[in-house]
């Protein structure tokens, strides 16, 4: 294949005009939401000095996901959700203001920032479903793989670039300007939504009001193990893998004796790789369980590498492999979800999908902070590698034929 034919097929939802305004209000807004991830990190731990306290603050902005992200489904799946982004990225803009605000006056004090982050954790319950079901909207399914993969490659080039600036600024003007930034870049997400041409798009029929469609939905993942297996890993591995924001700065400050500067960089190397192994899974187009199960294998292997790296730059070298493969792992469940579920239950389906990620959080994040904090960032590690091998692990025998056997009497039982 040419290099040009490759270029297509690895950027073909980018050919959808939409899809193209859609990318580049949302390049724009998440550069400013890893800026303030890294400063609200900093500031918690400036203000406390406790690894417990960063997994605390983090456990607040996700408690909202857990609880709350199901039923943001149910409502994603019923409503414009063109409509309903625009207003509740308003209301994220106006938190990241806040915040801002509180910090630039020198006024600011831990609670404030744990109830922001529970309010922007409100917030991002029904954001995170809904943006997602609306891929599906801009691109149609012929092209909704790519575009997930793509999406994954625009969040992690913001990991990229986000978390460098924000360290630059940290260290030279403080953290009050990231959070202010953010809050400026809410308006080119909204400002891309409004210039979408609206007769370009798919919009899915509106799912009736009706009893039991929250119940309805669970049962359907349940019944489904190409949906129930990803889901599943995804909850074990979002718990206690994806505590970065909770274990770098330790690893950081207390292993390797620095600052936000160098926080700022491990980020930044992880979001290098992962824009490297987005855009190979871009142009692979591989999705179904097999690949989620391999994915959380290397996923877990590149994060013992990470433990183990006995220097910095060794471990900028380790952080990269584990951006590379944590994007594969994120992009091949999602798109295998995406693909898998019925249409009139896209925004249930997702909705869990960001409750395994994203809410699983509050469990990970004081258990990471904890074990970081008495035995040592390194540790914090470990233990998230430990965990994608063995859910990848729990997966392959699932889906094993014994596995399937097992499932199969079960069900006759409960029938």
């Amino acid at each position: 294949m040419s290099p040009a034919a490759i270029g297509r097929r690895t950027f073909a939802a980018l050919a959808n005009p939409n899809y193209r305004r859609w990318y580049a209000g949302q390049g724009i807004s998440l550069i400013g939401t890893w800026m303030q991830t890294i400063a609200q990190g900093w500031l918690v731990y400036t203000l406390s000095g406790s690894g417990t306290a960063l997994g605390l603050v983090v456990a607040l902005q996700m408690v909202p996901v857990l609880f709350l992200a199901p039923y943001a489904g149910v409502i994603a799946d019923r409503v414009d959700k063109r409509r309903m982004i625009i207003a509740v990225q308003a209301v994220m803009g106006v938190l990241a203001l806040a915040l801002g605000l509180l910090t630039v006056t020198g006024v600011v004090q831990l609670w404030e920032v744990f109830v922001l982050a529970a309010l922007l954790g409100v917030a991002t319950a029904f954001d995170n479903p809904t943006r997602q079901a609306f891929v599906m909207e801009l691109v149609g399914p012929d092209h909704v793989r790519n575009a997930v993969t793509l999406n994954s490659v625009l969040v992690n080039a913001a990991r990229a670039v986000g978390p460098a600036m924000a360290g630059i600024l940290i260290a030279t003007v403080g953290v009050s300007i990231c959070f202010l930034v953010n809050a400026g870049s809410y308006l080119a997400v909204i400002a891309s939504l409004l210039l979408l041409d609206r007769s370009a798009l798919r919009p899915s029929l509106p799912a009736p009001r009706a009893r039991g469609q929250l119940r309805e939905g669970l049962r359907y993942v349940a019944s489904t193990p190409a949906l129930a297996v990803p889901l599943a890993m995804m909850a074990v591995i979002g718990a206690l893998a994806y505590e970065f924001q909770v274990v770098l700065p330790i690893i950081a400050r207390e292993t390797f004796g620095g600052g936000a500067e160098d926080y700022g960089f491990m980020t930044a190397a992880m979001g290098i790789g992962a824009v490297v192994g987005g855009l190979v899974v871009a142009g692979s187009g591989r999705t179904g369980t097999r690949a989620v199960i391999l994915a959380g294998y290397g996923f877990g292997i590149a994060i013992l590498l990470a433990a183990a790296a006995p220097s910095l730059p060794l471990e900028l070298a380790a952080l990269t492999v584990v951006g590379a493969a944590s994007v594969t792992f994120l992009a091949v469940g999602n798109s295998t979800l995406q693909l898998a579920a019925r249409p009139d239950m896209r925004g249930r389906v997702m909705s869990l999908w960001a409750g395994a990620f994203l809410g699983t959080t509050p469990l990970g994040g004081p258990i990471a902070g904890y074990v970081s904090e008495t035995a040592g960032g390194r540790a914090g590690l470990l233990m998230g590698g430990v965990a994608c091998i063995l859910a990848a692990a729990a997966g392959s025998a699932i889906l094993s034929p014994r596995g399937r056997s097992a499932l199969g009497r079960v069900r006759v039982r409960q029938a």
